[in-house]
């Protein structure tokens, strides 16, 4: 059984306009979210064997807060380049060239690319898998190279605006 932990990364600042996209910092909700969906995670038991990211800052900072939050070492998050910008397809690719011996991953990402791969390897028809959501699967396979369309099982959908309390 292969386990992977898609996460969005938790929301990003717009204020300065002269930043390039891959140095956009979280946003104080953003820095709020991405510990709290840490801490979700590990009431649900996640331990994962490997916490990979994006190179872009927010997504960096996102794996930082999750990693902390699940005891995670720091030293380990490994950035891949490729999940930048990159479709369904490179994602899928990215997957397949997991170390062997990893059971449970946390990829941390970006949108569209994310919601789009979520549905094509759940068969899942989700809208849009916001800011800090995480979206788990499990693989009945003993390879991450046999990880496929439509092959996973849905764990959980989750995010933080899940469970808010509404005050009225």
């Amino acid at each position: 059984m292969k386990r992977l932990v898609l996460c969005r990364h938790a929301k990003s600042s717009w204020k300065d306009p002269s930043l390039a996209d891959l140095d956009r910092p979280l946003n104080r909700r953003g820095k709020r979210d991405a510990p709290l969906m840490g801490e979700r995670l590990a009431a649900r038991g996640i331990m994962p064997d490997a916490v990979v990211s994006s190179p872009a800052r927010r997504a960096r900072k996102t794996a930082r807060h999750l990693a902390r939050k699940l005891h995670f070492p720091l030293a380990d998050i490994r950035i891949i380049d490729r999940i930048y910008a990159a479709s369904p397809e490179v994602l899928l690719d990215c997957i397949h060239r997991f170390d062997p011996g990893w059971e449970q991953v946390i990829m941390v990402g970006h949108n569209n690319e994310f919601t789009i791969l979520a549905n094509l390897l759940g068969g899942l028809a989700i809208g849009n898998v916001p800011t800090s959501g995480v979206v788990c699967l499990d693989f009945p396979v003993a390879s991450w190279q046999d990880v496929e369309e439509g092959g996973g099982n849905l764990v959980f959908f989750d995010y933080p605006k899940k469970l808010a309390v509404r005050q009225d």
